[in-house]
């Protein structure tokens, strides 16, 4: 369990990323798997919570011979990943829109996304990379 501030980014992304090690990743998907979980970190504090303070996050992991699932738990806001719009990338850089581009992003670097949101257990956010 970890503090809901930016703070424990750092500390979440090394727990992640020796879970990673120790399945057998290589370096390269070691750093998408911690880019990734960062990123959902960052929306569980920005967005799920509406700051930094307020709530905990639950971080864990298992891995085998085929997989690494890691499962970030919180009791913040829930939403509908459908409901995010993917970027457009084909305006200028100027009027490119924030939203979306984390959500865009750990959909590319992790294998499979499962959201799912319920008021008595909370959010669970579940990426799973594969070997």
């Amino acid at each position: 369990m970890f503090p809901g501030r930016y703070t424990s980014l750092a500390e979440i992304s090394e727990f992640v990323g020796l879970a990673a090690q120790a399945a057998g990743f290589d370096s390269k998907d070691v750093y998408a798997v911690k880019l990734a979980v960062d990123e959902a970190c960052t929306n569980i504090i920005e967005h799920g919570y509406g700051g930094e303070g307020i709530g905990k996050i639950e971080c864990s992991y298992r891995y085998d011979s085929t997989a690494l699932t890691i499962e970030l738990r919180d009791w913040g806001k829930g939403f509908n990943p459908s409901d995010v719009p993917e970027p457009d990338y084909n305006v200028l850089l100027e009027e490119l829109q924030p939203r979306g581009a984390g959500l865009f992003l750990m959909r590319q670097l992790m294998d499979d996304i499962n959201f799912s949101f319920n008021p008595e257990e909370g959010n669970l956010l579940v990426l799973v990379k594969y070997r």
